[in-house]
Formats: C-alpha cells, sequence, structure tokens
C-alpha cells in the first residue's frame, strides 16, 4: 500500500487559508459553479472536471500587483516549498490594435524573483481579463509549474502541456470597459486571484494527475469494488492505451459525483429545462459510462455519495447536512434512467449496425431524436456512442427533429385554447384596485425535496 502524503489535500487547503488569515484576509465560505464546455472532454484526459475547488484571495483597494505577487511567491515557495527554478510567470505584453500597452510593472515585480527567461509575455487571450462587453476589466499575471524539472520549459507554457501547468491566476482589475469600448482607469484597484486547489495538491503530492491525488483516490477505490468481475482498478491510462475505456470511465463517474453532490445540496435537482437538464445530462453520462464500461450494478451511482460525502463532508458541511436528499434524488434519477437505459443502448447499437453495414459513417438525425426523446439519452451522450463505433452524429438532422417536435407541441396547446394570457401594467391595476390579492410566489423559490411514493 502506498505510503500516505505528506502534502493530504485537506493540509494544502488548510494552509493556503491559514496564510492569508495572517495576512489580515477575511474567509468567506466557497461559491459553486459547475463549468459544462468541457464536459465532452471530461474523462478523455487527466485534466478536465466539471467540478474543480478553486482558492483564491481578493483585495479591494488594499494591496496590489506589488503585494499580490509577494503573496504568491511567498506562499508558494516558503509554505509549499515549490522549487523556484520549476516556477514561470507571464504578464500582458501588451496589444497594438486594441490600444493596451505593456504590463511592465508586473514583469519589473517578476524580475525580483525570476530570471528574465522564465517571465513571459502573452496577449490578450491568456493575460487580459474581460468579464464581458463591459465592466471591470485588467491585466493578469499567471505562475506556471514545470512538472519534470532540469529543462528549459518556456515553450510549454500556454502550450496545452500537462507536464506544465497554469496554478495561479491573478487578475488585475484597473479598467472599466465602456459601451463605447473604450477603457477608463477605476478610481480603485483591486485583485481578483484563483488558484486551482487539485492542480496544486497533484504537484505537493508529485502525481501527474489531480486524478492520482487522495481527492479522488477515495472515490476510485469505491467504485473498482461496485465495478464487474474482472475490471481492474484505476490506472490512469487515456487514449489507446485506455482500452475499452476503463479508466476514461472512472475519471467520467468520479467526477460526476462530486458534482452533483455539491449541485444537489446547494438546492439544484436534475430536471428537464435549462440548468437543470445539465445536471440530468451529466447524472446520465455518469450511469452510462458506468453500466456500459465498468460493468456496475443498478444502483452503483448513488451508492457513492456516502464515500464522497465522508472524504468531504468536513471540509463542507452542507454536504452532510444534506446527505440524505443528495442520495434519494440521485438514487431517484438513477432509476429512472436505467429503466430505459439497455432498451435505448440496444436501440442505437441496431442503428449504428444498420448504418456500417451499409457503408456510412453518420448516424441519423432521426435515430438520435428517438433516442432523446423515447430512451432519456442526451445528444452529447449519443455522440459519445457513436464515437465508439466509429460514427458522427448527424446534429443539423437531430436540431430538425427537435424543432418540429417543439412546433408540434406548441400546436397542440394552440388546439387545447392553450394560449398565454398576458396581462400588462393597466390590467393588474385594475384587478389590484378592485381589491383582487397578489399572488405569493415564495413557494417556488424554495427548493425543499417532496419524497413521492
Amino acid at each position: 500500500m502506498e505510503a500516505p502524503p505528506d502534502w493530504p489535500s485537506a493540509r494544502v487547503r488548510e494552509e493556503f487559508i491559514g496564510f492569508f488569515e495572517s495576512k489580515a484576509h477575511t474567509p468567506w465560505p466557497s461559491s459553486p459553479v459547475v463549468p459544462v464546455d468541457d464536459l465532452d472532454d471530461v474523462g478523455k484526459d487527466t485534466y478536465h472536471h466539471t467540478f474543480f475547488e478553486m482558492l483564491g484571495n481578493w483585495s479591494f483597494g488594499d494591496y496590489f500587483k506589488d503585494g499580490a505577487i509577494a503573496y504568491a511567491w511567498q506562499l508558494l515557495t516558503q509554505v509549499y516549498k515549490l522549487p523556484t527554478d520549476r516556477i514561470y510567470a507571464t504578464y500582458f505584453g501588451g496589444d497594438e490594435k486594441a490600444g493596451l500597452a505593456p504590463d511592465t510593472e508586473s514583469k519589473d515585480i517578476w524580475l525580483k524573483y525570476l530570471p528574465n527567461e522564465r517571465v513571459l509575455p502573452f496577449g490578450c487571450k491568456d493575460n487580459f481579463w474581460e468579464m464581458g462587453d463591459t465592466g471591470p476589466c485588467g491585466p493578469c499575471t499567471e505562475i506556471h509549474f514545470d512538472r519534470i524539472g532540469n529543462r528549459d520549459a518556456a515553450s510549454l507554457v500556454n502550450n496545452d502541456d500537462p507536464t506544465c501547468i497554469e496554478i495561479w491566476n491573478l487578475v488585475f482589475i484597473q479598467f472599466n470597459r465602456e459601451s463605447d469600448g473604450t477603457l477608463r482607469s477605476l478610481p480603485a484597484k483591486h485583485v481578483d486571484t484563483g488558484m486551482g486547489f487539485e492542480r496544486l495538491t497533484s504537484i505537493l503530492q508529485n502525481k501527474m494527475s489531480n486524478y492520482d491525488t487522495d481527492v479522488f483516490m477515495p472515490l476510485f477505490d469505491a467504485i473498482h469494488k461496485l465495478a464487474g468481475a474482472g475490471i481492474q482498478p484505476y490506472s490512469g491510462k487515456v487514449g489507446s492505451d485506455d482500452v475499452g475505456k476503463v479508466d476514461m470511465a472512472y475519471r467520467v463517474v468520479a467526477d460526476h459525483i462530486r458534482t452533483l453532490s455539491f449541485a444537489i445540496a446547494d438546492g439544484s435537482r436534475p430536471g428537464n429545462e435549462g440548468r437543470e437538464y445539465v445536471l440530468r445530462r451529466i447524472l446520465r453520462r455518469a450511469v452510462h459510462f458506468g453500466h456500459q464500461k465498468l460493468m456496475a450494478k443498478q444502483g452503483f451511482f448513488s451508492s457513492l455519495v456516502d464515500v464522497f460525502v465522508r472524504v468531504m463532508g468536513d471540509v463542507f458541511p452542507e454536504l452532510k447536512d444534506n446527505e440524505k436528499k443528495i442520495k434519494d434524488i440521485i438514487k431517484e434519477e438513477e432509476a429512472s434512467f436505467e429503466n430505459t437505459l439497455a432498451k435505448g443502448y440496444e436501440r442505437f447499437k441496431k442503428a449504428a449496425d444498420a448504418v456500417k453495414e451499409n457503408g456510412g459513417a453518420v448516424l441519423s438525425g432521426q435515430d438520435a431524436f428517438v433516442l432523446w426523446d423515447t430512451y432519456g439519452y442526451p445528444i452529447d451522450l449519443t455522440e459519445v456512442m457513436a464515437v465508439d463505433f466509429g460514427l458522427s452524429v448527424d446534429m443539423e438532422g437531430f436540431n430538425v427533429s427537435m424543432e418540429e417536435a417543439r412546433q408540434k407541441a406548441r400546436n397542440a396547446r394552440y388546439k387545447a385554447g392553450g394560449k398565454s394570457i398576458v396581462l400588462d401594467a393597466n390590467a393588474t391595476s385594475q384587478l389590484r384596485n378592485q381589491g383582487l390579492a397578489s399572488t405569493n410566489d415564495s413557494p417556488k423559490f424554495q427548493h425543499e425535496y417532496i419524497a413521492v411514493w
């Protein structure tokens, strides 16, 4: 058995919080965000996640570039004791077209800590932060770490190389982007930073991947116990080395149970529309991979909640407080999808085999729509299965079928007299003058879970 790490993940987090508390910072609870732009990539490699933890420090006018960089350097090199010869820093190198000058202030500060060849300029894409077309913005400086060492890794920085990774982004909010596109200096300058907790933990535990740390290994051990006979333990393989996509399935299942547990604890739940459908997609993707690649039995996914809460519950008490609700909702959703999972897969396989027998390479949009409409398969899951068969999906045809179904539903509502009733300000005022009480909308904002038997 591998010895416990000198830097268990809990200690990594505690040292970060303690360091900034010693610098007169006030700790605040975390804010949950579920990024789904890269959902299809989660599991394929060892660094994408739908849920990750970000450590950060902020300053609202108390200190700026010099202080932020000094704190970062002190924490990384004196507390975490990262070797300084493997640290690279980037700064904003300017953009003539946008009329933006280089951030030479950040560069000069970094040159107090690092040699010139490890202080690198980049453009707007990597080193100028904006939240939209208008609003606060400014240059940023990123800290990258070379996992290998004893080499010149400058060319690997910002080059999507897993051996030289960004670990901390310090954003210097000093401008406001006006509606006409111009930049106006802010009266007070602020600092907003974000450091990848899992990435830092992997470095301190001398692991080449976030998934190899003690953040994930308890989940992988639990998943292996639930997997079918002959399924090997997680080994960190990717691409063609990952025969049968077994390790990909481990990563998908572990990542997705983390995401869903936090989302449900915060009041969300899987559903058919908008953000709720994102959670349903995530859940069904995990259940599919568990059954098809790990040969797990029905109900395996919800049983992982206990393990995850045991690992993270002390740090995030909302998980413990809502453990039963989390497990019940996932169990209900899992059972609902499992009812059609096998039949849907057979329907897909039949259609995919027919395409290949006829020398085709594209699954029809109509077949993909039937899987979505009848069997509950999210379209991105159908795309994943199609890749396994060497096929793509006719997305244009799928979207046409979806729109036709929506139009039929609209027509049915119209025939049934289901027109929307719109009350303008005059109408609502008249009703109020007649003494009609306003509708109490408060129950729809209460996220209580109701068990239906």
